[in-house]
């Protein structure tokens, strides 16, 4: 076993050997096959012959599939996810590289339709199949397109939804009004997993959304104009929300799904393949390909302030001083990623100045409250405190924290429960961006660690409101953005030390036991993807680094001496910070709860240093 100061070295010179020439890490942002699999369905119908690209994106998908013929999204899914294996089937055969007869298309086949058949795909993966003429327009397809002109009074109106709702609606409304689809001669034939021929009816609406709609339909009728007149106005204007965020390099908002849909709405307007708009959003897509294990992935986006900020913060928690190269270039490009563009956050914040930071490193207009405070923490020691980066950054953050006390990701105020009534599936992480622990303890930690921010201040007290709102009985806290208990009670305890809550409260004491009781026999954490579908904690049964830096990094900053269990953690730490087995390519990350997870490729560096860092600093100094 490693001593600590032999581990710390280990991860730091792993760090300085994977760094990029501009500064920044570029480790990957792997969100397993979905993207891989639309990428090549949209080439193919776009008539892209980019060979390379997908027979190298058919490998890395044949790579994922388990003994059964299925895909999984998480190594403990059970048998296998339904979508994904849709997917995957669809592309593979789209590909033309292989053919219903092959053996692992044929074992993915039984599983589907031992699954369900079309109609269990998840509801994105619906409108794909839509577009490409394999599934009847759903149900919601009857959200007017009309629905973007209502006023911001309205009850319900465009801006209720969260950021990424709306960039990923907007095309959805175009082509569903358009009704659009583009088989082309390539287009597989999916019928066989048509298991009833009412299959395009099982998008049952809810009553809930029969009033919804209703609200809708009679706030469109509202409108003055004759019915063509606002539905070209509403095209128009929805076209317009669409180019109007468009990336340097091409991608609508940096994202793969709404650039993807962004592509088949402009088909569905009139725009030809070959138009600029389309090929600059295929170029931006390209671009954001990587590497993983010898196989293209297509990244959902990529992550490259968001690891850049957290291994600059890490490095520095290690005593790499910010005059070293590698502080100082990652510091230097975090400074040159600031916004200074209004996005759409202003619509819900209309009195603050831009000056945050976004996830991606082309993203421009899309700053997030957890990539501020992140970068804000990077740049601390190097910036003086009244320069204008260092103001306009505060100020932001400060002001996008919601009217109930808490920190969202994108926006202010948007957590609509009308919008949950749209016949969406998982539409709460879609379009909703409400206060989470994560962010709300993360927030509290910057502003208490990091600032002269008084403890009395409003703003905090406000936030420490909210998460003690916000605790679950067991004594954890949810996180919207990791997997997941042991992710928001990481933030939330330590985010609640920094602003002066004193480790006896009875709160406090009620997380630490909670996150006592749940730690393996081996010394180390793991939490299951399951969590956040289940809307409880459920154990992995196995230990992940980056799950035990977390329950070990609030331990420690609530813990005077180095308790039995930190110790046990840490041993765990340095005994496995080489291993590569399964537990370091599990999601430690997820955008929406049972479809959508995320593999950071950096974090099994960065949590282990700041844990080990944050031990070490505390116990033997």
């Amino acid at each position: 076993m490693m001593d600590i100061n032999a581990g710390k070295d280990w991860l730091i010179e792993t760090l300085r050997k994977d760094q990029s020439p501009d500064g920044s890490w570029n480790y990957p942002f792997d969100t397993g096959i979905s993207t891989d699999a639309y990428m090549i369905i949209l080439l193919r119908t776009l008539e892209i012959h980019d060979e390379e690209l997908i027979h190298g994106l058919c490998k890395r998908i044949l790579s994922r599939q388990e003994k059964n013929g299925a895909w999984k999204l998480f190594y403990d899914e059970g048998q296998g996810n339904v979508t994904a294996t849709l997917e995957a089937y669809y592309a593979l055969l789209y590909s033309g590289y292989l053919s219903k007869e092959d053996r692992r298309l044929q074992s993915a086949k039984k599983f589907i339709i031992a699954g369900g058949g079309l109609s269990e795909a998840g509801t994105y993966t619906k409108i794909m199949l839509a577009l490409t003429g394999q599934y009847q327009w759903p149900a919601f397809s009857q959200l007017p397109i009309e629905f973007i002109l209502l006023p911001l009074q309205f009850p319900i109106n465009f801006y209720s939804f969260s950021i990424f709702g709306r960039a990923n609606l907007t095309p959805i409304m175009i082509l569903a009004t358009k009704k659009f689809s583009i088989p082309t001669s390539r287009t597989p034939d999916l019928s066989e997993l048509k298991m009833h021929r009412n299959d395009e009816e099982t998008w049952i609406r809810s009553n809930e959304w029969r009033s919804l709609l209703s609200i809708i339909e009679n706030g469109a009728k509202s409108l003055i104009g004759l019915p063509g007149e606002l539905r070209a106005k509403a095209l128009e204007r929805a076209k317009k929300y669409m180019l109007d965020r468009i990336e340097p390099d091409g991608t609508f908002y940096s994202y793969f799904s709404c650039t993807f849909l962004m592509i088949f709405a402009l088909l569905a307007l009139g725009y030809e393949k070959t138009d600029p708009h389309i090929k600059n959003a295929i170029s931006g897509l390209k671009s954001m390909k990587c590497d993983i294990n010898g196989y293209p992935h297509m990244q959902y986006t990529t992550a490259n302030v968001w690891n850049t900020a957290l291994i600059s913060i890490a490095l520095q928690n290690a005593g790499i001083s910010p005059e070293d190269k590698m502080v100082a270039n990652a510091n230097q490009y975090i400074l040159s990623r600031q916004q200074d563009k209004f996005g759409d956050w202003v619509i819900h914040n209309p009195t603050s100045l831009p000056g945050g930071w976004g996830f991606s490193n082309i993203n421009t207009m899309l700053p997030d409250v957890d990539d501020t405070t992140a970068s804000l923490r990077a740049i601390a020691r190097i910036i003086p405190s009244e320069s204008a980066s260092w103001s306009k950054g505060i100020s932001w953050a400060l002001s996008m924290q919601n009217d109930d006390g808490g920190w969202p990701a994108f926006e202010r105020n948007t957590e609509s429960k009308v919008a949950s009534f749209l016949p969406i599936e998982k539409g709460e992480f879609l379009l909703l961006d409400p206060a989470c622990a994560d962010l709300t303890g993360r927030t509290l930690e910057f502003f208490g660690n990091y600032t002269n921010l008084s403890k009395n201040h409003s703003v905090i007290k406000k936030g420490i409101e909210w998460l003690k709102k916000d605790q679950r009985n067991d004594g954890s806290w949810y996180g919207r953005w990791g997997i997941c208990y042991i992710y928001g009670t990481w933030a939330a305890i330590t985010g609640l030390q920094a602003v002066g809550i004193s480790k006896d409260e009875p709160y406090i004491q009620k997380a630490v036991h909670w996150l006592r009781d749940i730690q393996n026999d081996d010394g180390g954490w793991g939490e299951s993807c399951h969590s956040d579908n289940r809307k409880t904690y459920i154990p992995l049964h196995a230990s992940t680094l980056t799950h035990t830096s977390w329950a070990l990094d609030g331990l420690i900053s609530i813990s005077e001496t180095p308790t039995a269990d930190i110790q046990k953690g840490i041993k765990f730490l340095l005994t496995s910070l080489k291993n590569n087995d399964w537990t370091f390519k599990y999601p430690t990350g997820q955008g929406m709860a049972g479809a959508f997870y995320i593999h950071y490729h950096s974090y099994r560096y960065i949590f282990p240093l700041l844990a080990l860092s944050h031990y070490q600093n505390k116990y033997e100094t």
